[in-house]
């Protein structure tokens, strides 16, 4: 069993930044695939980026490529997401995720209950 507890949402301006963090209980962290997903209201929830165990491959959904970066810390069973240049569209609950894959998210095995990142125009 493995528990992701998200941190670092809050409320920013447009153009602003936050920077999230999820810290995995248990010893097999480092065997997951990890990702960030995020629910706007009203819409689905949707992947918008991953980072396997080495950190080597990484997928980034378009509407975030060079403003949001996924990066892990095996060492500290933790994974982050930097997010810069943020957009009023950004605006949702960020989910940390947790696939026994090798590679890319498939189908997640553990959720973190979520972290709400608000931003103003």
């Amino acid at each position: 069993q493995v528990q992701l507890v998200e941190s670092g949402g809050g409320s920013v301006q447009a153009g602003g930044s936050l920077r999230l963090s999820c810290v995995a209980s248990g010893r097999t962290f480092n065997s997951y695939v990890m990702g960030w997903f995020r629910q706007a209201p009203g819409k689905e929830r949707e992947l918008i980026t991953s980072i396997n165990w080495s950190g080597d491959i990484i997928y980034y959904r378009d509407s975030v490529k060079g403003r949001f970066t996924i990066s892990r810390d095996n060492a500290k069973n933790t994974v982050y997401l930097s997010m810069n240049s943020l957009k009023p569209e950004d605006t949702a609950v960020y989910y940390c995720a947790a696939d026994r894959g090798a590679a890319v998210i498939n189908q997640v095995d553990y959720w973190g209950k979520g972290t709400l990142v608000t931003v103003s125009s």
